[in-house]
């Protein structure tokens, strides 16, 4: 009896996802709980294991296909049982040639058709595929740059692939852009030709995280009336007080003291006086939210995303950034889940680690604002004595929902959250 495999339940108010790639073939043996297909939504993607052990019989929803949550995705056979008869049906129909006829066939064939075999083969003998799949991450690295995996050295666990194997390999000199197995022959033109022989320009397909990316940030930019106010603060005493403990809370906590954590807090803080900035529209209400669950905006291997660090208002600065930082590395690994992504009361952007120096973001619908990040520059200031000295400064971004947040409150948001960053006692006396 055949097994369904079906779209699972793919978290709150999403019903549907994009086949992004299946991971066996119609006839290969799969284990119980062994990667099938990739489904990507508009949030993340997700891996739908085997429910059991068996043959891969049917692949109903091909790569590419769109699909809702219970759908047919593959038909999986118990063990023993084959792959779902309908292609070999079609073999009887062709009938076999007779002895006479396949001998006047190959000898009219000749060595031409003999040398096509050892042809197609060479390829396969240069490096024998994977026999696991890569995670999302790698292989869009992998993908990207049109390397062949099965010629990067890995090191991660059971000799499987990690991103950073992709990464020492590039950076190692492997050429992006062009296939790892098939390197220049010695003597060869410079690669000026190669590139005007390609496609000037190529039409690739949106994701549907890119997609549903684009349409929320066109929709608040259509619904929100946004406003954004500046400041800036001096990074001194923060940095002064991160280099003074940050191996002792290392060593006491088993993560790293970076900045972001701070700003949280203060954000959390300023979030408490100005109330309004922690609320948004429904219909011709406000909802006030007295918690405070703060969305930090990293970077995936799909894209932005938002995963939300809950309840900040009640956890230390080391649960905050041990959170940060696993949802650092499940963005990397495409492994973030639906719930650790939703809701969340008001979102900091940090664009300092790219090197933007000033911006304008854009908020992140139903919440009414976002704290934008820069980057840390030396910059002359001039002290309150009248001096000038050189000191690290930051620009800081507050983009609001005019529709709610005043602009007296949101200047008053800023300067707060500017106050406990340039005084990191503010956060730990609560002043």
């Amino acid at each position: 009896m055949a097994t369904e495999i079906i779209v699972p339940q793919l978290g709150e108010s999403v019903s549907e996802a994009t086949v992004a790639k299946w991971f066996k073939k119609v006839g290969d043996a799969v284990a119980a709980d062994e990667p099938l297909v990739e489904l990507e939504t508009d949030k993340v993607t997700v891996e739908v294991p085997a429910p059991a052990a068996g043959t891969l019989s049917e692949i109903i929803a091909a790569e590419g296909a769109e699909v809702a949550v219970g759908a047919v995705l593959a038909l999986l056979a118990g063990a023993g049982e084959g792959a779902a008869p309908a292609k070999p049906a079609a073999a009887p129909a062709q009938k076999k040639p007779e002895p006479e006829k396949k001998a006047e066939a190959e000898k009219k064939a000749g060595p031409e058709k003999k040398a096509e075999p050892v042809a197609a083969a060479a390829p396969k003998a240069a490096s024998a595929p994977l026999d696991y799949p890569l995670p999302p991450a790698v292989r869009k690295l992998v993908d990207d740059n049109a390397l062949d995996p099965a010629r990067i050295p890995a090191t991660g666990k059971d000799g499987r692939l990690t991103r950073d194997d992709v990464v020492a390999f590039l950076k190692a000199g492997a050429p992006a852009g062009a296939p790892a197995s098939a390197p220049a022959p010695a003597g060869a033109p410079a690669a000026g030709p190669a590139r005007e022989a390609g496609p000037r320009e190529e039409k690739v397909k949106m994701t549907r995280l890119r997609r549903r990316i684009a349409e929320r940030l066109k929709e608040a930019q259509n619904t929100a009336a946004i406003l954004t106010t500046f400041n800036e603060v001096d990074m001194t005493n923060l940095m002064a007080l991160r280099n003074q403990y940050k191996e002792s809370f290392e060593k006491k906590h088993g993560v790293k003291l970076g900045f972001m954590s701070f700003f949280v807090k203060a954000c959390v803080k300023a979030l408490q006086e100005m109330p309004a900035v922690n609320s948004e529209i429904s219909g011709d209400s406000l909802i006030y939210k007295n918690y405070y669950d703060i969305g930090v905006a990293v970077g995936g291997a799909q894209g932005l995303v938002v995963p939300v660090v809950r309840d900040c208002d009640a956890k230390s600065f080391a649960t905050i950034e041990a959170d940060i930082a696993s949802y650092g590395k499940k963005a990397r690994d495409g492994s973030l889940t639906m719930e650790e992504m939703a809701g969340g009361t008001f979102t900091v952007s940090n664009g300092g680690v790219y090197g933007s120096l000033m911006s304008t973001p854009i908020i992140n619908p139903p919440q009414s604002a976002i704290l934008g990040m820069h980057k840390t520059m030396m910059r002359p200031m001039v002290m309150p004595d009248g001096s000038i000295a050189a000191r690290p400064m930051m620009y800081l971004a507050l983009s609001y929902d005019h529709r709610i947040v005043d602009g007296k409150e949101a200047v008053t948001f800023l300067v707060r959250v500017k106050e406990c960053i340039e005084d990191p006692a503010r956060l730990l006396l609560d002043a």
